[in-house]
């Protein structure tokens, strides 16, 4: 199974790693800072350097065995199986995406319904919520709201609990059609502000150290998008 480098710093824009597979849908090496297509986060880019040249990576995702793969740009030469190569990520989109994830918690803890869905676009991004008729935000409150957490500069880290204890502790989970993957006996939390204060719960994608680095945002529009979906969109402020 690949080493998921990113979960324990999300940071590192380079790395050292083994070729264990080269398949059809991808390159598997031993370790990894690409981040795989997942919980509405896009799958990162880059490149990777190895002893016949370089190899651009396209988009990295889970295939059908869940193993993680790195799609190289059709055309180009790829590694020798066993070969030791060094990964490269496109920073300034995966930074991109950091800011925006993050941002997107604090669009969640500030809308207290159930999540039906959201992903991150290269202006910011959307999440859409089963928000009842009567309830539905004012666009300038909110935006009002989310930057004042962005600004307060509230910490944002991660630990681990139990299965035993999410399932103890069900209202940690805000999404209604998406659920944390089990099996390997804990699930990742994410906390923003002292012991997850601002917003706290499971995610596996890359964030921020802190709020502020997301910068300035908007509420852009706010969507009904069938009985139970009102979507908002939230997008970096001048992009």
């Amino acid at each position: 199974m690949t080493v998921l480098l990113f979960r324990e710093d999300a940071y590192l824009q380079s790395c050292e790693a083994k070729v264990m597979a080269v398949t059809e849908r991808g390159i598997v090496f031993d370790r990894t800072i690409f981040y795989a297509t997942a919980g509405g986060q896009p799958g990162d880019i880059g490149w990777v350097e190895h002893s016949q040249g370089t190899t651009s990576i396209a988009n990295t995702i889970y295939d059908e065995t869940k193993t993680l793969v790195h799609q190289p740009r059709t055309g180009d030469t790829v590694p020798r199986i066993g070969e030791t190569v060094k990964l490269h990520l496109d920073w300034p989109t995966r930074y991109r995406n950091m800011r925006a994830h993050t941002m997107m918690h604090l669009l969640c803890a500030s809308v207290p319904f159930p999540v039906t869905g959201s992903a991150i676009g290269a202006d910011g991004g959307r999440i859409d919520f089963d928000i009842p008729e009567g309830e539905i935000p004012d666009k300038q409150i909110l935006t009002e709201t989310i930057n004042r957490l962005i600004k307060e500069d509230h910490k944002v880290s991660t630990s681990l609990i139990s299965e035993a204890e999410l399932d103890a502790n069900p209202e940690l989970v805000r999404t209604v059609f998406v659920r944390p993957p089990r099996g390997s006996g804990t699930i990742r939390l994410v906390l923003i502000g002292e012991d997850g204060q601002v917003d706290l719960q499971p995610c596996g994608g890359t964030h921020v150290k802190s709020t502020a680095e997301i910068g300035p945002v908007i509420v852009a529009k706010i969507e009904n998008k069938g009985k139970i979906n009102r979507r908002i969109r939230i997008a970096f402020a001048g992009v």
